[in-house]
Parts: C-alpha cells; structure tokens; sequence
C-alpha cells in the first residue's frame, strides 16, 4: 500500500494548527513558516522533523518539497 504525502499546508490544517503555532514549535517567525510553505525558502532536516511532530506525522509523510520543482536542464 502506498501513502500519498501531505504537502506541508495540509498537514498543518490536518491537525488544526495555524502558521503560527508551528512557528512555535520550531523557534521561528510565522512568515517564515509561510515561506517554507510556498517554497520561498528551504526547510532544514531539524526544523522539518519538528514540523512533522507538531502535525502528529512521521516526516517521510509530508512533502517539504515547492509545489513545482523544475530543473532546466530536465526534459521529459
């Protein structure tokens, strides 16, 4: 069985929590939080994990990843 991940939105609105609650959790702004969301800015490995255990989720299930990564010199 495959589980599908979350993106990093929804698992917050999963459990409820807002922009700055999490922005709590992991010690940081709540644009911050926005950012990482919109994929503005890069999450780091310590402050993911955290994010992923304020959500009540194992972290392999969310996607930390911009909604669109797109490389250049990718050709389908």
């Amino acid at each position: 069985m495959t589980i599908e991940k979350l993106t990093m939105p929804a698992a917050r609105k999963l459990k409820r929590l807002t922009q700055e609650d999490l922005a709590k959790v992991c010690g940081v702004s709540p644009s911050t939080v926005g950012n990482w969301e919109n994929g503005t800015s890069e999450i780091s490995v310590a402050k993911a994990m955290l994010f992923a255990e304020a959500c009540g989720l194992h972290y392999d299930h969310i996607n930390f990843l911009p909604k669109v990564t797109v490389y250049p010199y990718f050709r389908p």
